[in-house]
């Protein structure tokens, strides 16, 4: 079914750790794009919002933060040639620390968002985290983190010095 690629550390010179990951998440497996200083990749893994960012994270990169129009629409882009359909997914950003407080997970300030009509509405008291093409609109919602998404992953386009 799924192919695994294990990964084996050492851990204090007594315990072997081996950490497994499927292998179509490797990050050789699927390509970045890149818009502005950016490079951005879809995942078709549904995971947690917590999940998803940790996996960004093993490739040095977090979930996805949204600065401007042109971005959204580059991520919309890429999520439709990952996914071939506008699917929803979880991209950075989560008022968990405080509500009605949003922020995106790189740490860059929250001042682009295209919500869904009465969006933001923290239904139920625990709807903490963003993803975006809800029931099908080109739009963002909040929904409870533990809910299982793809998601897209974006890092910065790094400049070597010769």
């Amino acid at each position: 079914m799924f192919e695994y690629l294990s990964i084996l550390c050492l851990s204090s010179g007594e315990h072997l750790v081996e950490k497994r990951f499927l292998w179509f998440m490797s990050p050789w497996r699927w390509r970045w794009t890149r818009y502005g200083n950016r490079y951005f990749q879809f995942f078709p893994s549904h995971l947690t919002w917590a999940q998803a960012q940790r996996h960004c994270q093993f490739l040095n990169a977090n979930l996805a933060s949204v600065r401007n129009l042109g971005e959204y629409q580059a991520i919309q882009r890429v999520i439709l040639n990952g996914a071939r359909n506008y699917v929803p997914t979880w991209i950075g950003g989560s008022d968990a620390q405080e509500e009605h407080y949003w922020f995106w997970i790189d740490g860059t300030r929250f001042r682009y968002a295209n919500w869904c009509h009465g969006e933001p509405n923290n239904v139920g008291g625990r709807e903490n985290c963003l993803h975006m093409n809800w029931t099908g609109h080109f739009c963002m919602n909040d929904i409870p983190c533990d809910a299982r998404y793809p998601f897209v992953c974006a890092r910065k386009v790094r400049r070597f010095l010769g």
